[in-house]
C-alpha cells in the first residue's frame, strides 16, 4: 500500500508550504498531495481553505487578494515560530521541488466552494508545460472539474473526492468518469468497495495518521494512504509487511 504526504509533510511542519514539500521530498514514499486555488490576478496558490486566517497571521479569501498581497502574511508561525517566514507557495514552485524525484503528484483542485473560472485549465498548462502527465493525478471535490479534465486531458489520471460513503460507488465513478475514488476509511470498508477495487478503480483513503485502520485497508485491496505522519506509517509499514 503506498503512502502520500498529505498537503506535504504536514504533522510535522505547516501544510502546504515549502518547509511541508522539501521535507516530503526526501522521503521514499509514492508522492505527495497539495490543494490548489487561484488568486485574484489569476496565480494558482497551494493552499487548503479559501481563506488564509487558519494557516496564516492575514485574514481573508484568496480570490480577493494577488499573490503579492498573499506573500505579506506568515504562513509558518502559526505551526511554530521555527518556522517564521515561510511564504504561501505558488503551484509552480511545489511541483519544481519534484521535477528531480519521481514522487506522484496528487493534485486537489478546491472549486468545490468558490468557482474559479480558467484554474483547471490553468493547472493542465501547467502539468503539461512540465512534461508531468504521467506523473500527477487531478483530483476534486467538484466533480465538473474532473470532467473538464478528461476532456481536455483525457489521458491525465482524475481522482473524485468524497466525504460520505456512495450507494453505488462502481456506477458513480463510471458516470464521472473518474479514474480513482478518494474517500475516508470508514467508506472504503463499506462491502461495496470490494467490487470497486476488483473492477480496477484505483482507491485511495484519507487520512490515515494512526495505524488503526491499516491492516484492514491493505488487506481489501486499497491502492494508496495520505496521511499528515508519511515518514512514520513509512517506517511502521516497512516494518510491519506481514
Amino acid at each position: 500500500m503506498k503512502i502520500y504526504a498529505h498537503r506535504g509533510s504536514s504533522g510535522t511542519h505547516p501544510e502546504n508550504t515549502i518547509a511541508a514539500f522539501l521535507d516530503a521530498a526526501k522521503l521514499p514514499i509514492h508522492g505527495i498531495e497539495l490543494d490548489v486555488h487561484m488568486t485574484k490576478d489569476g496565480e494558482l496558490v497551494v493552499i487548503h481553505d479559501e481563506k488564509i486566517d487558519r494557516t496564516s497571521n492575514g485574514k481573508g479569501f484568496v480570490q480577493d487578494m494577488t499573490l503579492a498581497e498573499l506573500r505579506n502574511y506568515d504562513f509558518g508561525s502559526w505551526f511554530s515560530f521555527k518556522f517564521k517566514g515561510e511564504l504561501i507557495p505558488t503551484l509552480y514552485e511545489v511541483l519544481e521541488i519534484y521535477l528531480g524525484t519521481t514522487h506522484h503528484l496528487n493534485i486537489e483542485l478546491k472549486s468545490d466552494v468558490i468557482n474559479y473560472p480558467g484554474m483547471t485549465e490553468k493547472v493542465l498548462d501547467l502539468v503539461g508545460n512540465l512534461n508531468l502527465d504521467t506523473r500527477v493525478v487531478i483530483s476534486s471535490f467538484n466533480l465538473d472539474a474532473i470532467r473538464t479534465v478528461k476532456e481536455l486531458a483525457p489521458h491525465i489520471e482524475t481522482g473524485a473526492l468524497f466525504m460520505k460513503p456512495l450507494k453505488n460507488p462502481l456506477d458513480y465513478v463510471r458516470s464521472i468518469p473518474a479514474d480513482a475514488l478518494h474517500i475516508k476509511a470508514r467508506a472504503a470498508l463499506r462491502p461495496s468497495m470490494r467490487q470497486v477495487i476488483n473492477e480496477g478503480v484505483i482507491v485511495r483513503v484519507f487520512t490515515i495518521n494512526t495505524i488503526k485502520y491499516l491492516s484492514a485497508l491493505k488487506e481489501i485491496g486499497v491502492d494508496a494512504i495520505f496521511t499528515d505522519y508519511p515518514e512514520r506509517l513509512y517506517e511502521y509499514m516497512a516494518n510491519n509487511k506481514n
